[in-house]
């Protein structure tokens, strides 16, 4: 038999005290077995504030407002008086099964939360806060959506939404990744700057008792807000814009030339933006979406990129045939309305008289001289090697080319190529291409004034008057300033990008334009005190009113806005697009409207132009 040393007799003799008082604690008194079952672990995401949205001088465009997201688990209602809670929250027995068994489909599982009802405001909440602790499986998030002070701008800032299903399956984004329940942008602003505007999330790790009072915070991982975004729009004639625009059909883009920042985009017909924020969204946006006539979610500034530029491209063909010498600015041709429709007008001796009057056949003739150079005996053969080195040059001019800009949907328009009338397919999904060497310019001639196969959008016509402004290049047209306190760091919006024509070639065109303004098509667009230079297009359409269209630039000298407008069915450019042009230039560069353009605004403002057949006068 071994003698044990003092000190292993004392080990043992504590083993078996601390055996003992475990065996009493867990098996004995269930004091503590009750205790570790009443506190869990648990653990709560920490929603960062979505970054806000400004204009270019400071004004909010997009607010932050409180609200709160109810919350349900369906595995833990359990027992409960669905009357109680229909009472509580106004709903009908069907509208709270259905949202119950909404919690467990799709992406929801019944075990986890999700949403029950999104964005209640704080005032609602506030009525109901107090009873909702009574009811197990529920719970709320104090969150914030959208506000929208100016009700204004709703195509350029966009929406936010939940993220969808499918949303959530196919997005990766592991620095910062998405929770079901989390808001992301959709459309606009809100879209293209999401990863600025949405933050980073946090989290606080903590005890809770069965009552899901927190009795300990463990530990917290900080959220970070957002970064504010400030936008290159100018509010004031953003507003101004689209009061203009009321009961009509059509948009505006405005740029500064010098920094292609967009001052304003206005589409018609609009909403209030606010209408896609909160709890009635889904109702808002079904009944938006169902206006199949007027279309308000469109947002037509880069929607439709199939606009034709109609008498506006004649800019562009004289500063080509300039620029490859087939025509002087002496040049002259004869109004010959045999070969094209025109209207009478002075003898167009020279390019500037040809612009101002926005003479068809003069144009038909540089056009002609431009696609049949004589390269090659073959008409069809040569007209093949004039319109591919005139798509290149056209191109320049930012036309038939997708802007690398920060507005999404932005589309390239469309500039026809060889292959396009060798192979054209028709609206039908069927072929009616003419073939190789089957079609030479008498095929084609109605590109010479903007008609025929030619598309382009409102923003690029907008970017075309701040090229001619600029006397041969062009800044990226984008609405972003700075992102938090950094100057936006895309480099590509503050490239030079030049045309294929030089700049000396302009200066003519510019003396035309303000031609067109003082004495010609463009007359609806002076400015007292402004010199503006201004190019109208009349949109042809079969069998109702044509499409009103006006570009434009001031003043002539150190250009500080470029413009377009489009009305459609408005008749004339000079009827509608040249007053409504001459109204925001005039308020952009004195900051008040005198008594010429006061005059015009009202009368702008009461036109109605909604149908194909708009019966009015200016």
């Amino acid at each position: 038999m071994w003698d044990l040393p003092e000190f292993r007799i004392l080990d043992l003799e504590c083993g078996v005290v601390f055996i003992f008082r475990l065996f009493f604690l867990q098996v004995i008194n269930d004091k503590w077995r009750n205790r570790a079952k009443e506190i869990t672990y648990s653990e709560k995401n920490i929603y960062p504030p979505r970054g806000l949205i400004y204009d270019r001088n400071g004004k909010l465009l997009v607010s932050a407002e409180q609200v709160y997201d109810i919350m349900i688990t369906p595995k833990e209602i359990g027992k409960t008086d669905t009357l109680k809670i229909c009472n509580l929250f106004k709903l009908t027995k069907e509208e709270l099964f259905e949202k119950i068994d909404n919690a467990s489909k799709g992406y929801n599982v019944d075990y986890k939360p999700s949403i029950f009802i999104e964005a209640m405001p704080k005032e609602e909440y506030a009525r109901i806060s107090t009873n909702l602790k009574r009811f197990k499986g529920f719970k709320a998030i104090r969150t914030s959506q959208r506000g929208y002070p100016s009700h204004s701008a709703a195509h350029l800032l966009g929406y936010i939404r939940k993220i969808s299903k499918e949303q959530y399956d196919t997005i990766v984004n592991l620095k910062n990744p998405y929770k079901k329940n989390d808001y992301i942008g959709i459309t606009g602003l809100e879209k293209i700057y999401e990863n600025e505007l949405r933050g980073s999330r946090g989290k606080v790790y903590y005890l809770q008792d069965y009552a899901g009072n927190i009795k300990e915070e463990i530990d917290k991982e900080y959220a970070y807000p957002g970064y504010n975004l400030q936008t290159t729009i100018d509010l004031e004639l953003q507003v101004l814009g689209e009061k203009l625009m009321k009961n009509k059909i059509g948009c505006i883009v405005a740029i500064e030339p010098k920094s292609g920042e967009i001052l304003s985009m206005v589409s018609s017909p609009s909403y209030d933006p606010s209408l896609l924020s909160g709890k009635e969204f889904s109702a808002n946006y079904r009944d938006l979406s169902r206006n199949d006539s007027l279309k308000p979610l469109l947002n037509r500034p880069v929607y439709n990129a199939s606009y034709r530029p109609g008498s506006i491209f004649k800019l562009v063909q004289a500063l080509i045939a300039m620029q490859h010498e087939v025509i002087r600015y002496n040049s002259s041709f004869v109004c010959n309305k045999a070969i094209i429709g025109c209207h009478s007008h002075e003898p167009p001796l020279n390019i500037g008289i040809a612009i101002k009057h926005s003479c068809n056949p003069y144009f038909y003739q540089v056009y002609k001289r431009l696609i049949l150079k004589g390269i090659n005996k073959n008409i069809f053969i040569d007209s093949r090697i004039g319109l591919e080195q005139w798509k290149k040059d056209v191109n320049s001019f930012g036309l038939g080319v997708k802007l690398d800009t920060d507005i999404p949907g932005v589309k390239s328009g469309r500039v026809p190529d060889v292959d396009f009338y060798d192979n054209k397919i028709d609206r039908g999904g069927g072929k009616n291409g003419y073939g190789k060497k089957r079609w030479a310019f008498s095929t084609i001639y109605s590109n010479s004034i903007g008609e025929g196969e030619i598309g382009v959008s409102p923003l690029q016509m907008a970017n075309l008057a701040a090229i001619i402004a600029n006397k041969g290049f062009y800044i990226t047209p984008h609405l972003v300033k700075s992102i938090g306190n950094v100057e936006n760091s895309n480099s590509d919006f503050y490239a030079k990008k030049l045309t294929n024509v030089a700049s000396k070639y302009f200066t003519p065109v510019i003396d035309a334009m303000e031609q067109v303004v003082l004495d010609g098509t463009g007359k609806g667009a002076q400015v007292e005190g402004v010199s503006v230079c201004g190019k109208t297009g009349t949109v042809e359409n079969k069998n109702f009113n044509d499409h009103s269209v006006f570009i434009a630039f001031a003043p002539k000298e150190d250009p500080k806005i470029a413009i377009a407008v489009y009305v459609e069915y408005g008749n004339w450019g000079g009827t509608w697009a040249a007053p409504i042009a001459s109204v925001l230039i005039e308020y952009y560069l004195k900051r008040k409207l005198g008594e010429v353009g006061t005059i015009k605004k009202e009368k702008i403002e009461k036109a109605v132009i909604l149908n194909k057949n708009s019966d009015f006068t200016f």
